[in-house]
């Protein structure tokens, strides 16, 4: 019987690691105090104690921690196939390792001061850690296990989100620094404190091993260590054993090739294709916050499951009909026939899914299409020599406007382009960047009708379309023809405008949203609403006759 839906195991397991991270974060702060001194620690420790070791912080963390360990062994439990990403399996055994190097170092911290009746201190601690190559080494690599895990699992939940592109480097600086500082942190206060008591016949001398831990029954504690050691274990290996059980039944999930995937219930679509060895597209790794492994049902709809609220978003933004499921979230009761809608050929993605850096990511950008009105006409009474050269002047001059607005040019299409912004800028910044592009590119175009005045019938004209949203950014192709490049809505209701602004005999169809994103005003300019193929809602449109003008309300370019 399903307890949680999988929203909330998701929340569940996402709330009680950001606390598990918060934890160990200011553990591992406490630790970088060494740097100054042993006092500095100590001071940080008692900060440190009066939150975590009061009674609220202590069922905090504690609960934290078991609900995180649980969520982790279902979600183990509940994956149909252990076939996944690297980074994704280093993040798993990782978790499952924390418990076994740092159960020691729990109870000498946790359990024994419970018996005693006294706080560690961290002199104490130290001085038990450093006393001995093993301790050391478990210690060490306990604070490289919970961070590596701590990581890898934000990194799988911002990787996705529009702003983590922008705070990438810092962030992971810090992932770097932080346990470097920690562990210079511990080295340097060990060895203080190594030499503050040498004179005493260093760590081996009982008198300064406090009384109260002498009274500890050493063999006590080693049966609760063996204790929590056997139940970690045992919930671990129960859950792989859970999983050896025989399935309450099979089904079939088959692809339009003549594939067949035969997978127990439970298994969604996109792991019956990871299963089978069949390439099958997602870019967000199967968490449902993207719509590329998206799949048309033809056969074997009825009587499965409705979509839960991710799935739900996910399908109504792209306005999907009712027979397109997302294949990381549909779990089929019965067999079905499916047809995946992004094949990994088309999108030269094909086997190096498996590679993060080959797989996209899905952010908020800013697109631009331009388009010469008429050069075939102009082209006819032209040389081949003169059209080219020409056409390279203008290629120049598109590339400098966009470049130097702080867009990147995707591609040319015939005496069109297509440029992105915001690969490397925040959302408003791209929106802004690419109306400025726009008004260098108006500019330019009066620039080149001067220079070749006496050689054009007729003055070159431009049509510009800029529309922001959301977009899949990735490298995509085929062999040598691979680049980087973008799909999604949004590029393509770009190009509509651009074929509006033809429409409108304007240089200019730019969405309100823009507009709006960017921070600025163009009242006084024609504005429609208009219907795109494929788009329910009505589109918002500003048609600027003369794109040059709008350079009146741009902030000024540095």
């Amino acid at each position: 019987m399903t307890i949680f839906s999988t929203n909330a195991r998701k929340k569940t397991h996402l709330i009680s690691g950001a606390v598990l991270g918060t934890f160990i974060l200011c553990h591992f702060f406490n630790h970088s105090l060494g740097l100054i001194s042993i006092d500095a620690m100590e001071a940080g420790r008692r900060t440190f104690t009066l939150l975590w070791h009061s009674v609220p912080g202590t069922i905090l963390l504690y609960g934290a921690l078991l609900l995180h360990f649980m969520m982790a062994l279902d979600s183990l439990y509940r994956r149909q196939t252990l076939r996944m990403p690297a980074r994704e399996a280093l993040k798993i055994v990782f978790g499952l390792s924390l418990p076994f190097v740092l159960m020691a170092h729990v109870v000498a911290a946790r359990v024994e001061p419970i018996f005693s009746g006294m706080e560690a201190t961290y002199p104490e601690i130290l001085r038990s850690l450093w006393s001995s190559s093993i301790n050391t080494t478990r210690q060490t690599a306990a604070l490289l296990l919970a961070w590596g895990h701590g990581c890898l699992g934000a990194w799988f939940w911002m990787r996705g989100r529009p702003w983590f592109p922008r705070y990438e480097i810092p962030l992971y600086t810090i992932a770097l620094l932080v346990p470097i500082f920690a562990l210079l942190g511990f080295i340097n206060g060990a060895r203080s404190l190594e030499r503050d008591y040498a004179e005493h016949g260093g760590y081996g001398d009982k008198a300064y091993v406090s009384e109260a831990k002498l009274r500890v029954g050493q063999a006590l504690m080693e049966n609760i260590r063996l204790g929590l050691y056997a139940g970690f274990g045992g919930l671990i290996a129960g859950t792989f054993a859970l999983r050896a059980l025989p399935a309450r039944g099979r089904i079939r999930v088959r692809y339009p090739d003549g594939r067949v995937a035969a997978v127990s219930l439970g298994f969604s679509v996109l792991e019956a294709s990871r299963a089978a060895g069949i390439p099958h597209v997602s870019v967000c790794g199967g968490r449902g916050r993207c719509s590329t492994c998206r799949v048309r049902v033809i056969q074997g709809l009825d009587g499965q499951p409705a979509p839960e609220a991710a799935e739900l978003a996910t399908l109504t933004r792209i306005g999907a009909p009712d027979n397109v499921r997302l294949a990381c979230q549909f779990r089929p009761v019965h067999s079905v026939t499916v047809v995946p809608i992004l094949d990994t050929d088309s999108l030269g993605i094909k086997k190096q899914l498996a590679q993060q850096n080959g797989e996209g990511r899905e952010r908020r950008i800013a697109v631009l299409f331009c388009d010469l009105r008429d050069f075939t006409r102009i082209a006819e009474h032209r040389l081949p020599f003169d059209t080219v050269f020409l056409l390279n002047r203008y290629f120049e001059m598109v590339g400098e406007a966009v470049e130097s607005s702080g867009g990147v040019i995707d591609k040319f299409i015939g005496d069109g382009a297509f440029a992105i912004f915001g690969l490397k800028s925040p959302f408003q910044e791209a929106c802004l960047q690419s109306l400025a592009a726009a008004v260098r590119l108006s500019k330019g175009v009066r620039a080149l009708n001067q220079t070749f005045q006496g050689e054009l019938e007729q003055p070159l004209r431009l049509a510009i379309g800029l529309h922001a949203g959301p977009a899949i950014i990735g490298e995509m192709g085929y062999g040598r023809a691979t680049s980087l490049t973008a799909v999604g809505d949004t590029i393509n209701t770009a190009s509509r405008l651009e074929g509006l602004a033809k429409e409108h005999d304007a240089e200019l169809a730019v969405s309100v949203e823009l507009v709006r994103r960017a921070g600025l005003d163009l009242e006084g300019n024609m504005r429609l609403d208009i219907g795109l193929r494929g788009r329910q809602a009505k589109l918002e449109t500003w048609i600027i006759g003369d794109a040059a003008q709008i350079s009146e309300v741009l902030p000024a370019q540095g």
